[in-house]
């Protein structure tokens, strides 16, 4: 059986996520009591499902405490068990309550949102370091629909690089494990030629490419990333996501990230993201 585990903050996603898993042919289950996943794991494998979603947060009280131990206990059995862990930047999370008006579920007279949203975090600290976690803050549904299927659907019989291009006007990633800054660089914006391109465009390639401070760079941070994921793996974590932002993420943090999967391709399994991109 492949278990998908969802939780992270209220308010980040977890529906949309869960509704994109059942498209994807998943059996979900939503707001499941922690303490409820062994049992609900051996009647569903019983019954013959292979593909099962469920969505587990702080809705579940002081049993959430005992999720790592069985996630540790049903990956001992056999069962490909991964946790995708959604999170978003308070602030996000205090719009989406007040254009939803929806009451936050730890809600009550005595906690205002912002309060809650505090405690929520607290309570799935320790989750959050068992999971992959997906900064939700600038996805809109579609493209957290994306991101979710290419997570669960990618093969994790090893450790998964995972490369994110931002901007850093708009917030750095909650989800990033490593962050480099490339703002010092040569900016394309300030060329009225590259400014509507990207990083991806070959004349946004060419001038990067043609300045030395680039190229330097560029071997610094893939020097650094070659002696330390080692590491990584001997911690056994199944993704690193390695963020590299620029001004406004468009053009040189996305020709780094290009860059730099271009050349773990060659030894890791690499996904890409463009956070500022439209449809990437």
């Amino acid at each position: 059986m492949r278990l998908i585990i969802v939780t992270g903050l209220s308010g980040s996603g977890k529906s949309v996520a869960l509704k994109a898993l059942e498209d994807g042919a998943y059996y979900t289950c939503d707001n499941l009591p922690a303490l409820l996943l062994p049992s609900l794991v051996d009647f569903l494998t019983g019954a013959g499902y292979t593909r099962v979603a469920v969505s587990i947060d702080a809705r579940s009280g002081d049993t959430l405490g005992e999720l790592p131990r069985q996630v540790a206990e049903l990956k001992a059995r056999g069962v490909d068990v991964r946790v995708l862990f959604l999170d978003a930047k308070s602030e996000t999370l205090l719009k989406r309550f007040s254009e939803t008006r929806r009451r936050h579920p730890l809600g009550n007279n005595d906690l205002t949102v912002a309060e809650c949203i505090d405690k929520e975090r607290d309570l799935l600290a320790d989750i959050g370091s068992l999971a992959h976690r997906i900064d939700t803050s600038e996805l809109n549904p579609n493209a957290l629909r994306a991101w979710v299927k290419e997570v669960v659907e990618f093969d994790q019989s090893g450790m998964t690089l995972l490369f994110q291009s931002f901007g850093f006007k708009h917030g750095v990633p909650l989800d990033a494990d490593l962050v480099f800054d490339v703002r010092h660089l040569p900016n394309p914006f300030y060329d009225p030629r590259l400014r509507p391109l990207t990083g991806r465009d070959p004349a946004v390639v060419e001038f990067l490419a043609a300045d030395p401070s680039v190229g330097e760079m560029f071997n610094d941070i893939r020097a650094f990333l070659t002696k330390w994921l080692p590491n990584f793996v001997a911690d056994h974590r199944s993704y690193v996501t390695i963020a590299i932002g620029c001004t406004g993420g468009e053009h040189r943090s996305v020709y780094f990230v290009e860059e730099l999967a271009r050349h773990f391709r060659n030894s890791r399994r690499v996904l890409v993201r463009h956070r500022e991109l439209a449809g990437s």
